[in-house]
């Protein structure tokens, strides 16, 4: 099933069934718990991110040749830093490029998200799955100048300002991916394609993820685990691709769909 949440003519936020016709059916109860698909279409007056994180857990130098071409060697265990969930962002509206702590070296990185449906603790490999509400396309977008060389050795910083999160366009439920690590996965930018690759290229896949950030960890219903970048980011080029005001940038994966946002000065 793929899922939607929206903003009705009223303001009210609801989640949907979304149908092959483009139709959405409303969803009574909570996605996290008891919920039905009902008999009636929504009333589908804005498209929101697919889910209100309760907290944004994110994986670095994650695809093998991407951390070959940023010259980092291949981690032992995942490395992890955090998002604050405000710095989420619905699908069409735009990536704020910051005004206050000013940065000219903003980047995308297309990423397979994952939620959580349930509390998951030291959760296996092989149970991980099981954990999974569903899965999203996810932007991470970073102010490179900020993740290097402002935030003290902290990524934190260059990765978590307002609307540095794009989520959506659906949360599509686990049933429909029933492996995660074998989608093709892409980020076009202006029209042109700058990543173009696949999950399989994952160092660490999504059940190993699960198992480590669960491990003495409780992940909550509602984390989100954006899983790292393959390669293609606009650092790594030359001369480097940042993006700038005016532009659009689309993260495509297979069986999700498109995610494009535009791009604006705050």
């Amino acid at each position: 099933m793929k899922i939607i949440r929206y903003s009705d003519s009223s303001g009210q936020t609801n989640y949907a069934s979304q149908q092959s016709d483009g139709s959405a059916l409303v969803i009574e109860g909570d996605i996290f718990g008891s919920y039905k698909v009902t008999d009636r279409k929504a009333d589908v007056a804005k498209l929101l991110a697919p889910v209100e994180p309760r907290i944004i857990l994110c994986i670095g130098l994650n695809y093998k040749f991407h951390a070959e071409e940023s010259g980092a060697a291949i981690p032992e265990n995942p490395v992890l830093f955090i998002k604050n969930p405000a710095a989420v962002q619905n699908p069409g509206d735009p990536i704020l490029l910051p005004s206050v702590l000013k940065s000219d070296s903003v980047d995308y990185e297309c990423e397979l998200a994952v939620v959580i449906g349930k509390a998951a603790r030291n959760v296996s490999k092989a149970d991980a799955l099981n954990y999974v509400l569903g899965y999203t396309c996810a932007n991470d977008v970073s102010a490179r100048d900020w993740q290097k060389n402002g935030g003290g050795g902290q990524w934190c910083r260059g990765k978590t300002f307002d609307t540095f999160c794009p989520l959506g366009p659906v949360l599509v439920t686990r049933d429909e991916i029933p492996n995660p690590n074998a989608l093709k996965i892409k980020t076009i930018l202006n029209g042109e394609t700058m990543q173009d690759w696949s999950t399989s290229d994952m160092i660490f896949d999504v059940p190993r993820l699960i198992e480590f950030l669960s491990s003495d960890t409780t992940l909550l219903p509602g984390t989100v685990i954006i899983t790292g970048t393959p390669h293609g980011v606009g650092m790594a080029r030359k001369p480097p691709v940042w993006m700038k005001a005016g532009d659009s940038v689309t993260i495509e994966i297979e069986g999700i769909g498109s995610l494009t946002n535009p791009v604006q000065q705050a």
